[in-house]
């Protein structure tokens, strides 16, 4: 499954390590590719949307 997600307070590289490294907690395969500028995570995963969002907002970027 593919994710758009928008995280606005993802500011820098230390911010998508984070989101990134969250993410693959919960599927170490997701392939993740983000953008500062945009706020923009683009996820591709088999697990599912909710639990994306979960794992962003525990590691403290909520999604909007």
């Amino acid at each position: 499954m593919k994710l758009e997600l928008t995280v606005p307070s993802m500011a820098c590289s230390a911010c998508v390590d984070t989101i990134s490294k969250a993410i693959a907690g919960i599927d170490p395969a997701a392939k993740v590719e983000a953008d500062t500028k945009t706020k923009r995570v683009a996820v591709e995963t088999d697990a599912t949307e909710a639990s994306v969002k979960q794992a962003v907002e525990s590691a403290g970027y909520p999604v909007s």
